[in-house]
């Protein structure tokens, strides 16, 4: 029985990375100098299911953190992404265009959405880490 509960464990630690950085509304953020790379959690896009379709027509826009950035659509569902930090919108994971089932494959890696340049620094010491995320979706 131990070793299940071990499993168990390690496998959410593989799924909430420590060195990101989460949102209650389930976005990741990864910060690279002053630079933000942004996209939505393992637990975000298991609970939309597959996604179809991912909306981003904020680049080159400076957002306020909360803000809607874009939005995810799913089979089932639609849902609004939200800036984890505010900042300009650099760029978009153009891969997501042809392949959004990326999000669902990868969506710590080649699923990431966007990319933020940060007004606010601070804000990112603010959110939360994986241990207040696993306590959020537990």
């Amino acid at each position: 029985m131990n070793k299940i509960a071990t499993f168990v464990e390690i496998k959410i630690d593989m799924n909430i990375p420590s060195e990101l950085k989460y949102t209650k509304d389930h976005e990741w953020v990864k910060i690279d100098g002053d630079v933000a790379i942004v996209g939505i959690t393992e637990f975000a896009q298991s609970e939309l299911g597959d996604i179809v379709y991912v909306e981003i027509e904020t680049i080159g826009e400076t957002l306020d953190q909360e803000e809607v950035f874009g939005s995810v659509e799913a089979v089932k569902t639609v849902s609004d992404l939200f800036m984890p930090v505010s900042g300009e919108i650099l760029e978009l994971n153009e891969a997501l265009e042809g392949n959004p089932e990326l999000v669902n494959s990868d969506p710590y890696g080649e699923g990431w959405m966007i990319k933020v340049k940060l007004t606010d620094v601070s804000q990112f010491d603010e959110l939360l880490d994986s241990e207040a995320y696993k306590g959020l979706i537990h």
